[in-house]
């Protein structure tokens, strides 16, 4: 079976990755296989046992009920921070969804740049704040990856900002990519000192989704996928890339004030 289609119309447990049946793992509780979960994101586990943790969190989580429905349970919208991913950190910003979207040779320049060893190149820590309303169909949502350059001597946060729009199924938001600008860039106030903090804070951001828009219409559009999403766990992943998926845990509940 192609991974690819196992989305639709398959339920969620069979999502990351091949079929899933129920097993002896469903007799667990969800909050122990989120602890597993967690502590192997944190001390840097190998990728298919990480995996395997997400497919049976996501697989009991859904025969008990909890965790599911995350376009309207009210947990979406917080301050997160990413755990764990399959790719690299930046592309937990659904700007790099927007732009594989945009472009046909957008793995090819991701490969380039991801194969910058550090320190030439570190990424991270990478957050995300999202603001949803779903009774009003309306939010906001913010992703900020963190990138050093050159041993660390300039740094950046690439900070993404946009619109969500709407819902797709029950574990679905549709994203809208508004703006990108890099923030807090040492290289600025390193060179220009004082005029540089100037600079940083009062450039205007570039209308990356504008971009995307005359690149390929349609593309400033992302689907935003969340398979598990409680009081402090999320797993979501880009709608149109259902192999890969990013692990986020909760720093505080919903603070309108993050734009």
């Amino acid at each position: 079976m192609a991974f690819a289609d196992a989305w639709t119309p398959r339920p969620l447990q069979t999502r990351i990755g091949t079929s899933l049946r129920l097993s002896s793992t469903s007799s667990e509780s969800v909050a122990s296989l989120k602890a597993d979960l967690i502590a192997a994101c944190i001390r840097g586990g190998q990728p298919e046992n990480i995996r395997g943790l997400v497919k049976n969190l996501m697989q009991v989580a859904e025969a008990k009920g909890e965790g599911q429905s995350s376009s309207s349970s009210g947990f979406l919208s917080g301050e997160w921070e990413l755990l764990y991913g399959t790719e690299d950190d930046t592309r937990s910003s659904p700007f790099f969804w927007a732009f594989r979207k945009a472009t046909d040779n957008a793995d090819q320049i991701y490969s380039i740049t991801d194969s910058i060893p550090a320190p030439l190149k570190e990424v991270g820590p990478a957050r995300q704040n999202i603001e949803w309303v779903d009774t009003a169909q309306t939010g906001r949502f913010v992703s900020r990856v963190k990138i050093a350059t050159l041993g660390g001597l300039a740094t950046s946060i690439m900070t993404t900002r946009g619109t969500i729009v709407g819902t797709d199924g029950t574990d679905g938001v549709v994203l809208q990519i508004d703006s990108t600008k890099p923030e807090k860039s040492t290289a600025l106030s390193t060179i220009l000192g004082p005029l540089g903090d100037v600079l940083n804070e009062n450039a205007p951001p570039f209308p990356s989704g504008q971009a995307l828009e005359q690149l390929r219409p349609g593309s400033s559009k992302v689907i935003m996928r969340t398979g598990y999403c409680d009081e402090g766990l999320r797993i979501s992943w880009d709608d149109a890339r259902p192999d890969d998926f990013f692990v986020w845990r909760r720093n505080e509940f919903a603070n309108y004030d993050f734009l």
